[in-house]
């Protein structure tokens, strides 16, 4: 007996604990911690860390030390091996990392050193980490390439746009890297998932997205916090309600298949 389709899992970026709650209470399937998603998301506070163990659903840190390029001096490195730990620590379920080199291929070298740590670091603790990919995987020459790279590494996922700024104008490329990893790997796509977008990617037969699921909110020029410099032209956060509603069209897609 063959087995069923893949389950389709939402995972919802979140940074600040009212993020949790409402990716958490919108039924997201699983959680990624971080900060600064304005610049596409920077390791978030040990606090926030330790709180984000106790959320009712599994929690995984993108461990990226500061914004810009993905090729890392010796001492950023460490700071990522020191948020791995921070993650097995904490007990969370997995982390998000990437390296490239000079030339935006993948940095085989350091990421193999990462992964062999958290693979020890869940061993130690019994509880294996699952590592995704991130994005600096969208950035490599040859994305087929590197997709082996990374199934070689031995990571879980990768996140990709298809090498595009939007999940859903790399389409075409995220329908191939689904049908050359066979199973091997999961292709988890993000950047810009709506529920707009969602059709689209779906029918590249991925089953996994990403997704702020962000509304925001213009900040009045008279506030205080704004002339100060304390928050920018717009504030916002996770949304419970477009959460729920990714949800139920995930559902209800994996329904009429």
């Amino acid at each position: 007996m063959s087995p069923g389709p893949a389950r389709r899992r939402l995972e919802v970026c979140v940074e600040d604990v009212a993020g949790i709650a409402a990716a958490s209470a919108g039924g997201a399937d699983r959680i990624e911690l971080c900060a600064a998603l304005a610049v596409g998301g920077l390791t978030p506070p040990v606090s926030l860390i330790r709180v984000a163990a106790a959320a009712p659903l599994p929690v995984h840190l993108l461990a990226r030390p500061r914004e810009g390029d993905f090729s890392y001096s010796r001492v950023e490195a460490m700071l990522v091996a020191e948020d791995i730990r921070t993650a097995a620590e904490a007990g969370l379920a997995g982390v998000v990392i990437g390296a490239s080199d000079r030339q935006r291929r993948l940095d085989v070298s350091l990421l193999a050193q990462w992964v062999g740590q958290a693979r020890a670091l869940g061993a130690e603790r019994g509880a294996r980490l699952s590592l995704t990919l991130h994005r600096a995987f969208d950035l490599c020459p040859d994305l087929p390439a590197a997709l082996e790279e990374a199934i070689r590494l031995g990571f879980d996922r990768v996140l990709t746009s298809g090498g595009a700024p939007r999940a859903v104008d790399g389409a075409a490329m995220l329908g191939r890297l689904h049908e050359q990893a066979d199973g091997r790997i999961t292709i988890l796509a993000g950047s810009g998932v709506s529920r707009a977008t969602l059709p689209a990617l779906l029918a590249t037969g991925i089953t996994e997205v990403h997704a702020s699921c962000r509304q925001s909110r213009a900040v009045p020029e008279n506030w205080p916090e704004r002339r100060f410099g304390f928050v920018g032209q717009q504030v916002g956060g996770t949304d419970v309600e477009t959460v729920a509603g990714l949800v139920r069209d995930l559902r209800a897609n994996a329904s009429l298949e």
